[in-house]
């Protein structure tokens, strides 16, 4: 069982930056992956990091302004959001995958899940 907690959340302008992190009870054997639902849309896939931090994909929605990090020494990820933009509004969740070998975009094939942390950009 895995415990995920973020935090980094609040209201800025758009053009701003945020930094959110997910602490997260054990780590270092999981893919871990963002995610984000805005209100009346389904929860969709944001960025993707693998076990030892050496691989990330992005959605091209965010591709060029947010990066993905870890440390595994400390249990925490990391989403640097930067250039933020109104449509960037939504909650961000953080999400552990413990299958092996798997590199997924996918919200339903991640086991464990944060309680959220709310972004809003405002134009």
């Amino acid at each position: 069982q895995v415990q995920l907690v973020e935090s980094g959340g609040g209201l800025v302008q758009a053009g701003d930056s945020l930094r959110l992190s997910c602490a997260a009870s054990a780590f270092s054997t999981y893919v871990m992956g963002w995610f984000r639902q805005a209100p009346g849309k389904e929860r969709e896939f944001v960025a993707i990091i693998s076990r030892s931090g050496g691989w990330t994909y992005y959605a091209d929605s965010v591709k060029g302004r947010f990066a993905i990090s870890r440390d595994n020494a400390k249990n925490t990820m990391y989403l640097q959001m930067n250039s933020l933009k109104p449509e960037d509004t939504a909650v961000y969740y953080c999400a552990a995958d413990r299958v092996l070998g798997r590199l997924s975009t996918v919200a339903h094939e991640y086991e464990y899940w944060g309680q959220g942390t709310q972004v809003t950009v405002s134009s």
